[in-house]
């Protein structure tokens, strides 16, 4: 239970951290702002076609009686709209991060130097085409899963009583993990850790993990928020990344130092 304290820390830092640093956060907003206006526009667009896609994919029930084609149809609508939604979510931070992965890049650099108690921080060496590759193929692979995991959230949301209580509750969860494995990337990139490894990592810290991308995958839902939170929640994922290799920050030492010396 600690771990969700602490991985709820990391991204209250991150936000704290940007929010001193105020130059590298308006640069940082640019990339989800440009993804925000995609986003909407495709939402939009769901919402206004999305019944008509839904009547053409159903010519079977173009016979059948009012009110029963209406309804039907009108559900499949909601649904079409719902499964856009979730999508959205889900991959609003990886699109974000594909288009701004030099302003995030740079930003995760920032925040590893300022924390590094040698004022140093890890770069992967790779050409900026390279690293584009590697995040949009890794990007793609964990959406695969992800969508894995929604279409089994899907079918169990027709459950009695458990559709509409824990189902719920496990896809915020759901998000949260792969949210945090998205934003993490970018520091744990950069340190040459693959996508294999990474996942092995955030699993064996699922609380820490949780405890950070459970709330930024509810404050996402929040039209806007995830723009403005999206360049602390790099910094808090750079932070939480340190802590997932074990590495050290000055701040620590400097707790360590004075321990030390009161003891």
């Amino acid at each position: 239970m600690r771990d969700l304290g602490v991985g709820f820390g990391y991204l209250l830092k991150g936000q704290r951290w940007v929010g001193r640093h105020g130059r590298v956060y308006g640069f940082g907003l640019l990339p989800g702002l440009i993804a925000l206006v995609l986003y909407a526009a495709a939402l939009v667009a769901l919402a206004v076609w999305g019944e008509d896609a839904v009547s053409w994919a159903t010519p079977f029930a173009d016979h059948w009686t009012s009110p029963w084609r209406g309804l039907f149809r009108g559900f499949l609508t909601a649904v079409l709209f719902a499964l856009g939604l979730l999508l959205a979510v889900l991959t609003f931070t990886a699109v974000t991060l594909l288009i701004g992965q030099p302003f995030y890049e740079n930003l995760s650099e920032k925040v590893d130097e300022d924390v590094s108690p040698d004022d140093t921080a890890p770069r992967s060496g790779l050409p900026l085409w390279r690293e584009l590759w590697i995040s949009a193929r890794d990007s793609l692979r964990v959406l695969v899963r992800a969508a894995l995991w929604g279409v089994l959230l899907f079918a169990l949301g027709f459950l009695p009583f458990v559709g509409q209580t824990a189902v719920p509750v496990i896809g915020f969860f759901v998000t949260g993990f792969f949210l945090t494995e998205e934003l993490t990337a970018v520091a744990l990139q950069r340190r040459g850790v693959d996508l294999r490894a990474r996942l092995a990592l955030l699993r064996s810290r699922k609380s820490l993990v949780w405890g950070f991308g459970t709330p930024l995958g509810l404050a996402f839902l929040v039209p806007f928020v995830a723009v403005f939170l999206m360049p602390g929640a790099v910094a808090g994922a750079t932070l939480l990344a340190r802590d997932l290799l074990g590495e050290e920050s000055a701040a620590e030492e400097d707790a360590e130092d004075e321990q030390r010396v009161t003891s």
